[in-house]
């Protein structure tokens, strides 16, 4: 039996992750596009075959297409495009995660080891759920967010697009977040975040408003 041909685009460190998860979560094999091709043809275990443009070119060839990005714009950039032809975008999940049968997760997103899905939690697309994460009950994770290793999530946390949440945060139930916002490594947030705001701090406190 053949096995799945998955086209992950993004060669950096966080693209070596997912392509483990992909391995590990059926009879798949992984081929590398990333934009130093073709000075680079190899990514560490995996092929790397081409670029943007060459993925684009060959997407019929793929059974599945993910985005492999740790920065949010560039991802959400990249999988809209994709999304624009039809690509056959796909979520991986990370067979040591628990993720509840009651949640619902978008496409290209993408949920790591150890990571903890409880019931009635919505995520988006093209999602980061990094590793040994918590996301709490009835919880919204919108599209193109990422929450960073260790960081927990309490109820009813509703969490807006392209949020960066930072490793080891914690936020309190029933908290807004709004999009574009920062919540620096280690914070504690038990009030609302504004969009574009960065918050830092136990207490979380802002110190910076984007744009």
């Amino acid at each position: 039996m053949m096995k799945n041909k998955i086209a992950v685009y993004g060669g950096g460190g966080h693209g070596k992750v997912v392509a483990e998860i992909i391995e590990l979560s059926g009879d798949n094999e992984v081929y590398f596009f990333d934009e130093q091709w073709p000075s680079l043809l190899k990514h560490e275990h995996w092929p790397l075959i081409g670029n943007l443009d060459k993925l684009i070119e060959n997407i019929n060839s793929y059974d599945g297409v993910i985005v492999a990005i740790g920065n949010n714009k560039i991802r959400a950039s990249v999988f809209n495009k994709l999304k624009s032809i039809n690509a056959p975008l796909q979520s991986f999940i990370h067979p040591s995660a628990c993720v509840s049968r009651y949640s619902q997760i978008g496409i290209g997103s993408v949920v790591m080891a150890h990571a903890v899905i409880n019931p009635f939690v919505t995520i988006g697309n093209t999602v980061i759920i990094n590793t040994a994460a918590t996301i709490d009950h009835d919880s919204v994770i919108s599209n193109g967010s990422h929450i960073c290793p260790g960081v927990h999530l309490s109820g009813a946390v509703k969490v807006g697009e392209s949020v960066m949440i930072g490793v080891g945060a914690q936020v309190v139930q029933c908290i807004n977040i709004g999009n574009d916002a920062v919540v620096g490594a280690g914070a504690n947030v038990i009030s609302d975040v504004e969009p574009n705001a960065i918050v830092v701090g136990n207490p979380a406190k802002l110190i910076q408003k984007k744009g």
